[in-house]
Protein backbone atom coordinates (compact mmCIF):
# COMPACT_ATOMS: atom_id res chain seq x y z
CA UNK A 1 0.00 0.00 0.00
CA UNK A 2 1.31 3.28 -0.84
CA UNK A 3 0.74 6.26 1.00
CA UNK A 4 -0.03 9.85 -1.14
CA UNK A 5 -0.07 13.15 0.56
CA UNK A 6 -1.51 16.12 -1.43
CA UNK A 7 -1.52 19.64 -1.57
CA UNK A 8 -5.04 20.84 -0.18
CA UNK A 9 -6.12 22.99 -3.05
CA UNK A 10 -5.78 18.77 -5.01
CA UNK A 11 -7.11 17.15 -2.11
CA UNK A 12 -10.34 19.87 -1.83
CA UNK A 13 -10.76 19.26 -5.59
CA UNK A 14 -10.26 15.29 -5.26
CA UNK A 15 -12.82 15.12 -2.37
CA UNK A 16 -10.20 13.42 -0.44
CA UNK A 17 -9.67 13.76 3.29
CA UNK A 18 -5.99 13.35 4.32
CA UNK A 19 -3.55 11.01 2.98
CA UNK A 20 -4.41 8.75 0.03
CA UNK A 21 -3.80 4.78 0.12
CA UNK A 22 -3.11 3.09 -3.36
CA UNK A 23 -2.23 0.08 -5.01
CA UNK A 24 0.20 0.03 -7.37
CA UNK A 25 1.51 -3.19 -9.32
CA UNK A 26 4.83 -3.52 -11.11
CA UNK A 27 8.07 -1.51 -9.73
CA UNK A 28 6.94 1.43 -7.21
CA UNK A 29 8.04 4.58 -9.75
CA UNK A 30 7.32 7.81 -9.45
CA UNK A 31 5.14 7.20 -12.70
CA UNK A 32 3.61 4.20 -11.34
CA UNK A 33 1.88 6.16 -8.56
CA UNK A 34 1.18 9.21 -10.19
CA UNK A 35 -0.21 6.81 -12.96
CA UNK A 36 -2.59 4.45 -10.09
CA UNK A 37 -3.76 8.42 -8.65
CA UNK A 38 -5.01 9.61 -11.79
CA UNK A 39 -6.72 6.82 -12.23
CA UNK A 40 -8.78 7.07 -8.92
CA UNK A 41 -8.84 10.43 -9.01
CA UNK A 42 -9.40 11.33 -12.57
CA UNK A 43 -9.87 14.85 -11.82
CA UNK A 44 -6.21 15.43 -10.99
CA UNK A 45 -5.21 14.58 -14.47
CA UNK A 46 -3.27 17.34 -15.51
CA UNK A 47 -2.91 19.28 -11.98
CA UNK A 48 0.41 17.38 -11.54
CA UNK A 49 2.00 16.32 -14.85
CA UNK A 50 0.69 17.14 -17.97
CA UNK A 51 -2.57 15.57 -19.32
CA UNK A 52 -0.80 13.40 -21.29
CA UNK A 53 1.55 11.80 -18.14
CA UNK A 54 4.14 14.16 -19.20
CA UNK A 55 6.39 16.18 -17.25
CA UNK A 56 5.34 17.77 -14.17
CA UNK A 57 3.77 20.95 -14.06
CA UNK A 58 6.04 24.19 -12.88
CA UNK A 59 5.42 24.66 -9.03
CA UNK A 60 4.47 20.82 -8.16
CA UNK A 61 7.63 19.11 -6.87
CA UNK A 62 7.88 15.92 -5.38
CA UNK A 63 9.75 14.28 -2.05
CA UNK A 64 9.94 10.86 -0.15
CA UNK A 65 12.25 10.29 3.02
CA UNK A 66 13.29 13.84 3.23
CA UNK A 67 14.79 14.00 -0.45
CA UNK A 68 13.52 15.78 -3.16
CA UNK A 69 12.78 13.58 -5.97
CA UNK A 70 11.47 16.07 -8.24
CA UNK A 71 14.32 15.79 -10.96
CA UNK A 72 15.05 12.07 -10.68
CA UNK A 73 13.47 10.29 -13.67
CA UNK A 74 9.58 9.47 -13.33
CA UNK A 75 11.16 5.79 -13.98
CA UNK A 76 13.76 5.33 -11.12
CA UNK A 77 12.49 3.30 -8.60
CA UNK A 78 10.73 5.30 -5.21
CA UNK A 79 13.31 4.43 -2.03
CA UNK A 80 12.02 1.49 -0.25
CA UNK A 81 10.00 2.65 2.60
CA UNK A 82 7.83 4.56 0.37
CA UNK A 83 7.48 0.99 -1.52
CA UNK A 84 6.65 -0.35 1.83
CA UNK A 85 4.16 2.49 2.82
CA UNK A 86 5.66 3.01 6.00
CA UNK A 87 7.19 6.12 4.44
CA UNK A 88 4.94 8.83 2.13
CA UNK A 89 5.29 10.01 -1.23
CA UNK A 90 4.54 13.53 -0.75
CA UNK A 91 3.39 15.84 -3.99
CA UNK A 92 4.02 19.64 -2.65
CA UNK A 93 3.04 22.64 -4.34
CA UNK A 94 5.62 24.94 -4.37
CA UNK A 95 5.62 28.63 -3.05
CA UNK A 96 7.10 31.68 -5.28
CA UNK A 97 6.19 35.08 -5.76
CA UNK A 98 7.85 38.46 -4.78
Amino acid sequence: MIRVVLPAHLRALARIHGEVHLEVTGPVTQRSVLDALEARYPMLCGTIRGHDGGPRRAFIRFFACELDLTHDSPDDPLPEAVAAGTEPYLVVGAMAGG
